[in-house]
């Protein structure tokens, strides 16, 4: 397979705003829609790319309303997008999502994510809101944290919910950590989780 030499891809979970309307993203027919997911760039060329599918929760949850108060909200689907990038020092696994904010569903998801990528060639890292607080991610998943700050909300961060995650099985893959920072970002209530490695 032939490296992708200008590497992007974007991969929708639902049609519409979450939220408010929305269905379940089926197929390219809905691309003249809005679309709502995950999307990957790199700046190495991608060898393969992986998309795997996580259905929503069936019920109903409580989530704190941006304006106040309490409302039921019905879970998205969500969705999980890994490239093999072909990296300077060899291929290495990098994988986005943004897990649903349904307790102990999200536990489920990040399970499911760790099983999907180990398909995967080592060193593997997943980046995304997980919905899930540092301890827990790690917890669950096994991994290691790469930074471990706070990102949410983005105001005044409190909680991590963001976060760069690597799978022990092949960490010494993977440079150092040369930096880490969670930089004000105007277009989201969380901000990203930026971390710098070195070359391995």
């Amino acid at each position: 397979m032939t490296p992708e030499e200008h590497p992007d891809r974007f991969a929708a979970a639902v049609v519409g705003t979450p939220g408010e309307t929305w269905q379940p993203w089926r197929g390219d027919r809905d691309d003249a829609h809005p679309l709502y997911g995950v999307a990957l760039l790199s700046r190495y060329p991608v060898i393969r790319w992986q998309v795997t599918r996580m259905p929503a929760a069936r019920l109903r949850s409580p989530v704190r309303l941006p304006r106040g108060g309490i409302g039921l909200l019905r879970d998205e689907p969500r969705v999980l997008l890994a490239a093999v990038v072909d990296a300077p020092g060899g291929p290495v696994t990098v994988a986005t999502t943004h897990l649903s904010f349904v307790p102990g569903w999200n536990v489920r998801q990040a399970r499911a994510a760790v099983r999907a990528l180990r398909a995967l060639p080592a060193p593997r890292v997943l980046l995304g809101d997980l919905n899930l607080p540092a301890s827990v991610a790690r917890a669950v998943t096994g991994w290691r944290p790469l930074a471990r700050l706070p990102t949410y909300p983005g105001a005044a961060p409190k909680a991590q919910l963001d976060h760069v995650l690597a799978d022990p099985r092949g960490l010494d893959g993977l440079g150092p950590v040369l930096a880490a920072g969670t930089p004000p970002a105007s277009i989201s209530d969380h901000r990203p989780l930026v971390v710098e490695l070195g070359r391995r």
